[in-house]
C-alpha cells in the first residue's frame, strides 16, 4: 500500500514506528528503510524529515506503522533521512524513574517547529517525572510547547496511567491509556506511570512558537530529584 500526501504549510517528520518502506520526498528517494518489526526491539527507528510545500510518498514493503508528525513550517531546511545511527540514545532518570530515550528530532537538529522523541518506560517505573510542564513562553526557565503521546504497551493487554493537570486544577484528568491510543497535552503537568509487568512505549511530538524544550517541574514534587 502507498500513502501520498502534500505537506502544505507544515513540516513533517515521518517516523517508521515499525516495518519497512520505500520513501520518496522532495525529489529524493530512500529504498527499503526500516529495520525493527516491533518498537520493543528497542533499536532506534528510521525517520524522514520533509519541509513544507513538498509531496511525499511512502510505500509499505511489510506491515507498516507510520507516524506522520507535523507542525508549522517557516522554510530553510531540506528533506533528509534520519538514520538510526543519527538518533541519540540515552538513559534518563535513576531507579524507578529510569527510562530509555531515543532522540529522533531534537532541538540540536535542523527543523522549524517539530521536536520528536520516543521513550521506553519499564514496568513499575515512571516517566515525564517528576511532573513537569512546558506551557509558558518564559525562557530561559520554560518554553511553550504542545505535546502528544502515542502509546504501545508490552504485552498489549496492559495499560499506562497518565495524569494531566494544572497548578489551579482547572485541568486535572487521570487517564488509563491502552495500546495504540494517544493523549494530547495542551498544557499542564503530565507524568506517566507504567504498571508492574507492562513496558510502556510512547512517541512524543512537541511543537510551539520557539523550538526549544525547557520544562518547569511541579514544585510539590521536585524534592525527589535530590533522593
Amino acid at each position: 500500500r502507498t500513502l501520498e500526501r502534500s505537506t502544505g504549510e507544515d513540516e513533517v517528520c515521518l517516523v517508521l514506528v515499525s516495518g519497512r518502506a520505500d520513501v520518496t520526498a522532495a525529489g529524493q528517494s530512500w529504498e527499503g528503510i526500516g529495520q525493527r518489526m516491533s518498537v520493543f526491539e528497542k533499536i532506534p527507528p528510521y525517520a524522514v524529515y520533509v519541509p513544507g510545500q513538498q509531496t511525499y510518498q511512502v510505500t509499505a514493503l511489510t506491515e507498516l506503522e507510520l507516524a506522520v508528525c507535523s507542525a508549522p513550517w517557516h522554510g530553510g531546511h531540506a528533506a533528509r533521512l534520519i538514520a538510526p545511527e543519527q538518533v541519540g540514545v540515552e538513559l534518563r532518570g535513576v531507579g524507578s524513574n529510569e527510562r530509555l530515550v531515543h532522540n529522533i528530532l531534537p532541538e540540536q537538529e535542523p527543523a522549524d517547529s517539530l521536536l520528536v522523541v520516543e521513550v521506553f518506560t519499564p514496568g513499575g517505573n515512571w516517566s515525564s517525572y517528576p511532573p513537569h510542564k512546558h506551557d509558558r513562553d518564559a525562557l530561559p526557565l520554560e518554553s511553550e510547547l504542545e505535546e502528544t503521546y502515542y502509546y504501545h504497551i508490552d504485552p498489549p493487554q496492559g495499560f499506562a496511567v497518565q495524569r494531566v493537570y494544572t497548578d489551579d486544577r482547572s485541568l486535572d484528568e487521570t487517564l488509563t491509556v491502552c495500546d495504540g491510543e494517544a493523549v494530547l497535552v495542551p498544557h499542564g503537568y503530565h507524568p506517566v506511570g507504567a504498571p508492574a509487568g507492562y513496558e510502556v512505549y510512547y512517541l512524543n511530538v512537541m511543537a510551539g512558537p520557539r523550538r526549544t524544550w525547557k520544562f518547569y517541574n511541579d514544585p510539590d514534587h521536585e524534592w525527589m530529584l535530590g533522593q
